[in-house]
Protein backbone atom coordinates (compact mmCIF):
# COMPACT_ATOMS: atom_id res chain seq x y z
CA UNK A 1 0.00 0.00 0.00
CA UNK A 2 2.83 2.37 0.78
CA UNK A 3 4.34 1.76 -2.64
CA UNK A 4 0.99 2.45 -4.32
CA UNK A 5 0.57 5.67 -2.39
CA UNK A 6 4.06 6.76 -3.36
CA UNK A 7 3.38 6.11 -7.03
CA UNK A 8 0.13 8.07 -6.85
CA UNK A 9 1.94 11.02 -5.29
CA UNK A 10 4.55 10.97 -8.06
CA UNK A 11 1.88 10.82 -10.80
CA UNK A 12 -0.17 13.64 -9.33
CA UNK A 13 2.99 15.64 -8.80
CA UNK A 14 3.79 15.48 -12.50
CA UNK A 15 0.21 16.27 -13.46
CA UNK A 16 0.23 19.35 -11.28
CA UNK A 17 3.27 20.86 -13.01
CA UNK A 18 2.49 24.02 -15.01
CA UNK A 19 1.89 23.62 -18.72
CA UNK A 20 4.64 25.38 -20.66
CA UNK A 21 4.74 23.66 -24.03
CA UNK A 22 1.43 25.31 -24.99
CA UNK A 23 1.03 28.35 -22.78
CA UNK A 24 -2.47 28.98 -21.44
CA UNK A 25 -3.91 26.07 -23.45
CA UNK A 26 -6.08 24.86 -20.56
CA UNK A 27 -7.49 28.30 -19.74
CA UNK A 28 -7.84 29.74 -23.24
CA UNK A 29 -11.38 30.77 -24.19
CA UNK A 30 -10.46 31.22 -27.87
CA UNK A 31 -7.63 29.77 -30.02
CA UNK A 32 -6.08 33.25 -30.19
CA UNK A 33 -5.36 33.12 -26.46
CA UNK A 34 -3.22 29.98 -26.78
CA UNK A 35 0.43 30.89 -26.28
CA UNK A 36 -0.32 34.12 -24.40
CA UNK A 37 0.95 34.32 -20.85
CA UNK A 38 -1.44 35.27 -18.10
CA UNK A 39 -0.56 37.96 -15.56
CA UNK A 40 0.26 35.25 -13.03
CA UNK A 41 2.60 33.53 -15.48
CA UNK A 42 4.35 36.79 -16.31
CA UNK A 43 4.90 37.51 -12.62
CA UNK A 44 6.17 33.98 -12.02
CA UNK A 45 8.40 33.78 -15.10
CA UNK A 46 11.14 36.13 -13.95
CA UNK A 47 13.93 33.60 -13.59
CA UNK A 48 17.39 33.99 -15.08
CA UNK A 49 20.05 31.44 -16.05
CA UNK A 50 21.97 30.02 -13.14
CA UNK A 51 25.12 32.17 -12.96
CA UNK A 52 28.51 30.55 -13.26
CA UNK A 53 30.45 30.48 -10.04
CA UNK A 54 33.75 32.27 -9.78
CA UNK A 55 36.73 29.95 -10.34
CA UNK A 56 40.11 31.19 -9.19
CA UNK A 57 42.98 30.20 -11.46
CA UNK A 58 44.80 28.85 -8.41
CA UNK A 59 41.96 26.36 -7.86
CA UNK A 60 42.35 24.82 -11.33
CA UNK A 61 44.67 21.84 -10.94
CA UNK A 62 44.31 20.69 -14.54
CA UNK A 63 42.46 21.78 -17.66
CA UNK A 64 42.10 20.90 -21.31
CA UNK A 65 40.23 22.66 -24.09
CA UNK A 66 38.31 20.56 -26.59
CA UNK A 67 36.49 21.21 -29.84
CA UNK A 68 33.58 18.86 -30.56
CA UNK A 69 31.16 18.08 -33.38
CA UNK A 70 27.47 17.59 -32.59
CA UNK A 71 26.09 15.56 -35.50
CA UNK A 72 22.43 16.47 -36.06
CA UNK A 73 21.74 13.12 -37.72
CA UNK A 74 21.93 11.45 -34.32
CA UNK A 75 18.57 11.04 -32.64
CA UNK A 76 19.73 12.33 -29.25
CA UNK A 77 20.68 15.65 -30.91
CA UNK A 78 17.28 16.22 -32.55
CA UNK A 79 16.20 18.86 -29.96
CA UNK A 80 18.95 21.10 -31.34
CA UNK A 81 17.74 20.62 -34.93
CA UNK A 82 13.95 20.65 -34.90
CA UNK A 83 11.57 22.28 -35.65
CA UNK A 84 12.67 23.13 -39.20
CA UNK A 85 9.16 23.96 -40.50
CA UNK A 86 7.62 26.72 -38.41
CA UNK A 87 4.54 27.43 -40.54
CA UNK A 88 2.22 25.20 -38.51
CA UNK A 89 3.78 25.40 -35.07
CA UNK A 90 3.63 27.82 -32.18
CA UNK A 91 5.98 30.78 -31.89
CA UNK A 92 7.37 29.42 -28.61
CA UNK A 93 9.14 26.56 -30.42
CA UNK A 94 12.15 27.38 -32.58
CA UNK A 95 15.34 25.53 -33.45
CA UNK A 96 18.64 26.62 -31.94
CA UNK A 97 19.77 28.10 -35.27
CA UNK A 98 16.61 30.20 -35.64
CA UNK A 99 17.00 31.51 -32.08
CA UNK A 100 20.58 32.65 -32.65
CA UNK A 101 20.02 34.18 -36.10
CA UNK A 102 16.88 36.02 -34.96
CA UNK A 103 18.75 37.63 -32.07
CA UNK A 104 21.73 38.50 -34.27
CA UNK A 105 19.36 40.29 -36.66
CA UNK A 106 17.54 42.23 -33.96
CA UNK A 107 20.78 43.23 -32.24
CA UNK A 108 20.29 41.32 -28.99
CA UNK A 109 23.26 39.06 -29.72
CA UNK A 110 26.48 40.86 -30.57
CA UNK A 111 29.18 38.44 -29.39
CA UNK A 112 29.61 36.88 -32.84
CA UNK A 113 33.04 35.96 -34.17
CA UNK A 114 34.70 34.49 -37.24
CA UNK A 115 36.57 31.66 -35.52
CA UNK A 116 36.64 29.55 -32.38
CA UNK A 117 39.42 31.68 -30.85
CA UNK A 118 37.15 34.75 -30.86
CA UNK A 119 39.88 36.85 -32.45
CA UNK A 120 37.77 38.79 -34.96
CA UNK A 121 34.28 40.08 -34.27
CA UNK A 122 31.60 39.84 -36.95
CA UNK A 123 28.42 41.76 -37.72
CA UNK A 124 25.30 40.63 -39.54
CA UNK A 125 26.53 42.17 -42.79
CA UNK A 126 29.80 40.25 -42.45
CA UNK A 127 28.16 36.84 -42.21
CA UNK A 128 25.31 37.44 -44.67
CA UNK A 129 27.58 36.29 -47.50
CA UNK A 130 27.30 32.74 -46.15
CA UNK A 131 23.66 32.97 -45.03
CA UNK A 132 22.16 34.55 -48.17
CA UNK A 133 23.03 34.13 -51.86
CA UNK A 134 21.61 36.34 -54.61
CA UNK A 135 21.61 35.30 -58.26
CA UNK A 136 20.39 37.05 -61.40
CA UNK A 137 18.36 35.01 -63.88
CA UNK A 138 19.10 34.93 -67.61
CA UNK A 139 16.24 37.35 -68.26
CA UNK A 140 17.75 39.69 -65.67
CA UNK A 141 21.10 39.58 -67.45
CA UNK A 142 19.41 40.44 -70.76
CA UNK A 143 17.55 43.32 -69.12
CA UNK A 144 20.77 44.66 -67.61
CA UNK A 145 22.57 44.48 -70.97
CA UNK A 146 19.74 46.34 -72.68
CA UNK A 147 18.71 49.04 -70.18
CA UNK A 148 21.39 48.88 -67.49
CA UNK A 149 19.22 47.77 -64.55
CA UNK A 150 17.61 44.61 -63.19
CA UNK A 151 14.07 44.41 -61.81
CA UNK A 152 13.63 42.62 -58.46
CA UNK A 153 11.59 39.80 -59.99
CA UNK A 154 14.67 38.72 -61.94
CA UNK A 155 16.81 38.31 -58.82
CA UNK A 156 16.68 35.02 -56.94
CA UNK A 157 17.57 34.89 -53.26
CA UNK A 158 18.52 31.72 -51.40
CA UNK A 159 18.66 31.83 -47.62
CA UNK A 160 19.94 29.19 -45.21
CA UNK A 161 17.37 27.97 -42.72
CA UNK A 162 17.33 25.55 -39.81
CA UNK A 163 16.87 22.54 -42.12
CA UNK A 164 20.20 23.25 -43.84
CA UNK A 165 22.29 23.00 -40.65
CA UNK A 166 24.20 19.72 -40.64
CA UNK A 167 26.10 19.95 -37.37
CA UNK A 168 27.09 22.17 -34.49
CA UNK A 169 30.60 22.69 -33.25
CA UNK A 170 31.32 23.60 -29.66
CA UNK A 171 34.43 24.68 -27.83
CA UNK A 172 34.72 24.14 -24.09
CA UNK A 173 37.11 23.64 -21.20
CA UNK A 174 37.33 20.60 -18.95
CA UNK A 175 38.96 21.53 -15.67
CA UNK A 176 39.63 19.98 -12.29
CA UNK A 177 38.33 22.18 -9.49
CA UNK A 178 40.52 21.82 -6.40
CA UNK A 179 37.91 23.24 -4.04
CA UNK A 180 35.08 21.03 -5.31
CA UNK A 181 37.34 18.05 -5.93
CA UNK A 182 35.64 17.18 -9.20
CA UNK A 183 35.94 17.44 -12.95
CA UNK A 184 33.82 20.19 -14.49
CA UNK A 185 33.02 21.53 -17.95
CA UNK A 186 32.54 25.12 -19.11
CA UNK A 187 31.14 25.85 -22.57
CA UNK A 188 32.89 28.72 -24.35
CA UNK A 189 31.56 28.87 -27.89
CA UNK A 190 29.06 27.35 -30.30
CA UNK A 191 28.97 27.39 -34.10
CA UNK A 192 26.47 26.19 -36.76
CA UNK A 193 27.94 24.35 -39.75
CA UNK A 194 26.28 24.04 -43.16
CA UNK A 195 26.89 24.32 -46.85
CA UNK A 196 26.91 27.93 -47.99
CA UNK A 197 23.71 29.39 -49.41
CA UNK A 198 25.24 29.24 -52.90
CA UNK A 199 24.87 25.46 -52.88
CA UNK A 200 21.07 25.89 -52.75
CA UNK A 201 21.18 27.91 -55.97
CA UNK A 202 23.10 25.19 -57.82
CA UNK A 203 22.04 21.86 -56.27
CA UNK A 204 22.97 19.88 -59.41
CA UNK A 205 26.62 20.92 -59.15
CA UNK A 206 27.08 18.77 -56.05
CA UNK A 207 28.86 21.55 -54.19
CA UNK A 208 30.23 20.48 -50.83
CA UNK A 209 31.19 23.78 -49.26
CA UNK A 210 30.53 22.99 -45.60
CA UNK A 211 31.73 25.95 -43.56
CA UNK A 212 31.55 27.35 -40.05
CA UNK A 213 28.93 30.09 -40.43
CA UNK A 214 29.81 32.02 -37.26
CA UNK A 215 30.99 31.45 -33.71
CA UNK A 216 28.99 32.72 -30.74
CA UNK A 217 30.63 33.51 -27.41
CA UNK A 218 28.43 31.28 -25.27
CA UNK A 219 28.49 33.17 -21.92
CA UNK A 220 27.17 36.24 -23.77
CA UNK A 221 24.25 34.28 -25.22
CA UNK A 222 23.03 32.56 -22.04
CA UNK A 223 20.20 35.01 -21.35
CA UNK A 224 18.83 34.49 -24.86
CA UNK A 225 19.17 30.71 -24.76
CA UNK A 226 17.56 30.58 -21.34
CA UNK A 227 14.39 32.18 -22.72
CA UNK A 228 14.27 29.83 -25.75
CA UNK A 229 12.92 26.37 -25.04
CA UNK A 230 13.83 23.02 -26.56
CA UNK A 231 11.38 20.14 -26.84
CA UNK A 232 11.42 17.63 -24.01
CA UNK A 233 10.48 14.25 -25.48
CA UNK A 234 9.85 12.75 -22.05
CA UNK A 235 7.43 15.43 -20.89
CA UNK A 236 6.14 17.95 -23.41
CA UNK A 237 4.60 20.09 -20.67
CA UNK A 238 8.08 20.76 -19.27
CA UNK A 239 10.37 21.98 -22.08
CA UNK A 240 13.94 22.71 -21.12
CA UNK A 241 15.91 25.78 -22.09
CA UNK A 242 18.70 25.57 -24.63
CA UNK A 243 21.03 26.93 -21.95
CA UNK A 244 20.16 24.03 -19.65
CA UNK A 245 20.43 21.49 -22.46
CA UNK A 246 23.89 22.63 -23.53
CA UNK A 247 25.36 23.25 -20.08
CA UNK A 248 24.23 19.84 -18.87
CA UNK A 249 25.70 18.27 -22.05
CA UNK A 250 22.49 16.54 -23.04
CA UNK A 251 23.88 15.81 -26.49
CA UNK A 252 26.23 13.41 -28.22
CA UNK A 253 29.47 14.85 -29.52
CA UNK A 254 32.79 13.75 -30.98
CA UNK A 255 36.08 15.50 -30.23
CA UNK A 256 37.74 16.66 -33.43
CA UNK A 257 40.45 18.83 -31.86
CA UNK A 258 42.05 19.63 -28.51
CA UNK A 259 44.76 22.00 -27.36
CA UNK A 260 48.13 20.35 -27.92
CA UNK A 261 51.78 21.09 -28.55
CA UNK A 262 51.28 20.80 -32.32
CA UNK A 263 49.37 24.08 -32.54
CA UNK A 264 45.97 22.63 -31.64
CA UNK A 265 46.02 20.34 -34.65
CA UNK A 266 42.86 18.38 -35.36
CA UNK A 267 42.37 14.64 -35.37
CA UNK A 268 42.08 14.62 -39.17
CA UNK A 269 45.53 16.23 -39.44
CA UNK A 270 47.27 13.10 -38.17
CA UNK A 271 44.64 10.46 -39.00
CA UNK A 272 43.41 10.98 -42.53
CA UNK A 273 41.02 9.01 -44.77
CA UNK A 274 39.99 6.65 -41.98
CA UNK A 275 36.71 7.58 -40.28
CA UNK A 276 36.80 4.59 -37.92
CA UNK A 277 40.24 5.42 -36.56
CA UNK A 278 39.23 9.08 -36.18
CA UNK A 279 36.22 8.00 -34.11
CA UNK A 280 38.41 5.73 -31.97
CA UNK A 281 40.88 8.57 -31.45
CA UNK A 282 38.03 10.82 -30.31
CA UNK A 283 36.96 8.18 -27.79
CA UNK A 284 40.57 7.87 -26.59
CA UNK A 285 40.70 11.62 -25.91
CA UNK A 286 37.40 11.41 -24.01
CA UNK A 287 38.73 8.53 -21.93
CA UNK A 288 41.85 10.49 -21.04
CA UNK A 289 39.71 13.34 -19.71
CA UNK A 290 37.43 11.02 -17.73
CA UNK A 291 40.40 9.25 -16.16
CA UNK A 292 41.70 12.52 -14.73
CA UNK A 293 38.91 12.61 -12.16
CA UNK A 294 39.14 8.87 -11.48
CA UNK A 295 42.89 9.06 -10.90
CA UNK A 296 42.41 11.98 -8.52
CA UNK A 297 40.88 9.68 -5.90
CA UNK A 298 43.21 6.72 -6.41
CA UNK A 299 45.94 6.42 -3.86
Amino acid sequence: MRLQNLLLLVVFGFLSLPMQAQLNILNAKTPAEIGQKTDAQIAYDNDTPLPYGYVDDRDVLWSRQTWEIIDLDERVNFPLYYPIDTNNIGAERRSLYDVLVKNIKNGNLTDVYSDSYFSEKRTLSDIEGSLVYSDTTDLGVEQYNSIGRVDPEFIRKFTLDAGDIEEWRVRGVWYLDKRQGELRYRLLGICPVANEARSKAFPDDGLDSKVELFWVWYPGAREILHEAKAFNRKNSSQPISYDHLLNSRRFSAMIYKDDNVHGDRGVTDYISDNALMQLLESERLKEQIRNIEIDLWNY
